[in-house]
């Protein structure tokens, strides 16, 4: 079944959530912005003109609209003409669509300061939902459109971006617009949650400091990208900023450095790193028992099952009726990936989720210096009301690799509990995969010696 249930999404003019925004002291008072300023995009058919935040007809713990609009409020309010001051994270976005003509997209509050949690992932485990979409929806993005090739040459907009990219901290940043900056409310669950756009004039920034990493990648113009991306990891910079970096042609042989929409560069990142340290794993021997790890947050409950077995890796996404993925009332969708001892050549269904978890176990087994066969099976349930983006599945699995595992002497034992802890019956599991059912049923030589 295909994980985005409703791509197409149909613009609506929703005068309630001026309305709504108006007669809420939670929300705001006294607001003077236009209609075209709270727009909601919404997939055909939506309970949302209907419901209007009130009914919860989505089925969703709460409104997930509101929560964005409370947020996106605030930035509104603090934002007068078309210059916005402040410090970026360093924050930038690299959009998809229209390409080979994409939009790059400085982004920043308009406050200064120390403001690097607003785009640090990495950093936002255990904050509520509420916290990470006032993060994001802080940052007002000036979004200026530019071939991908554009890095070879770069013009001043472009140039000044890269530079707020390659920066280590937060960097003292003006943009001018050419219009007053407009929100829409978009749903992706590889990206994190986008504030109010305009299209960008011009962009200054203030003194800055390069990561001497990627400094010295940048300017090895000889060095692949690969090369480039999988030696600053080892350097232990942070995937986020190798991501944003990448996404702006900062890597790889001169002449073939290209913008990289966001979307694409977190999961390429993700997939390259996860590569080599699957290489690296399958040096190792194998892990001595079957252990099972458990991380649940942002509503969603994440069970990691590793067995003693050459590398293989299997992904399963549950989502639970009236979820974000799911509208159907009453049955729950699973949707699932998976790879042998060689990997895989084709782009997982699944998303960005699959590499994300994949690159998460995988550093648990370099750090215990074992292989091992990797399940892990999530439920996403209705109390998600809201995208935040891939690194929550990379986080989530990250969190329960550093949790102390439940251990068992056969995979029989380590599913009974695992089923123990997920409300989603054994058989429906593997009646939508394959490597684990098939683990399952096959028999090795080993087990007649």
């Amino acid at each position: 079944m295909p994980k985005r249930i409703s791509k197409r999404l149909k613009v609506l003019n929703n005068v309630w959530l001026r309305e709504l925004a108006s007669s809420d002291p939670r929300l705001g008072v006294d607001l003077d912005f236009s209609p075209e300023q709270l727009r909601l995009k919404a997939p055909p058919g939506s309970p949302c003109i209907v419901c209007k935040g009130s009914r919860l007809l989505c089925g969703k713990a709460s409104c997930p609209v509101i929560a964005r609009l409370a947020s996106q409020l605030r930035v509104w309010k603090s934002i007068r003409g078309l210059t916005i001051e402040g410090s970026s994270p360093p924050s930038v976005f690299v959009g998809r669509f229209g390409y080979p003509y994409v939009y790059i997209s400085p982004m920043a509050p308009p406050y200064g300061g120390d403001t690097s949690i607003l785009d640090s992932p990495e950093s936002w485990f255990g904050r509520s939902i509420m916290e990470i979409i006032g993060f994001r929806t802080q940052l007002v993005r000036g979004m200026y459109r530019a071939h991908v090739r554009s890095p070879i040459k770069p013009d001043r907009i472009l140039e000044r971006t890269r530079e707020v990219a390659l920066s280590d901290s937060y960097v003292e940043t003006e943009l001018r617009l050419r219009r007053p900056p407009q929100s829409g409310f978009y749903l992706d669950d590889d990206v994190q949650p986008l504030g109010p756009s305009a299209p960008l004039e011009g962009i200054e920034i203030g003194d800055l400091r390069w990561n001497r990493y990627m400094e010295k990648a940048y300017y090895d113009t000889d060095l692949r990208a690969s090369e480039a991306i999988i030696g600053l990891y080892s350097s232990d910079v942070p995937l986020t900023k190798i991501q944003r970096a990448f996404s702006l042609g900062s890597f790889g042989v001169e002449k073939n450095r290209r913008l990289v929409p966001t979307r694409w560069s977190i999961t390429a990142i993700d997939d390259m790193v996860s590569k080599e340290l699957a290489r690296r794993v399958k040096e190792y021997p194998l892990l001595n028992q079957f252990e099972v790890y458990e991380s649940n947050y942002l509503g969603n409950r994440f069970i990691v099952i590793l067995m003693p077995d050459a590398w293989g890796y299997e992904a399963y996404e549950a989502w639970y009726p009236q979820t974000l993925w799911n509208p159907s009332s009453d049955h729950v969708a699973i949707v699932t990936d998976w790879e042998g001892y060689s990997g895989r050549r084709s782009y997982a269904s699944m998303g960005g989720c699959y590499y994300a978890g994949r690159l998460a176990v995988l550093e648990h087994l370099l750090r215990v210096r074992r292989q091992a066969r990797a399940f892990i099976l999530r439920e996403a349930y209705p109390d998600y009301i809201l995208p935040v983006g891939v690194w929550q599945v990379r986080e989530n699995v990250r969190n329960a690799m550093r949790q102390p595992p439940m251990r068992f002497n056969s995979l029989d034992e380590a599913l009974r509990h695992a089923m123990g802890r997920l409300t989603i019956p054994l058989e429906h599991w593997l009646n939508s995969g394959f490597l684990l059912r098939n683990t399952l049923k096959q028999r090795k030589l080993t087990g007649f010696l």
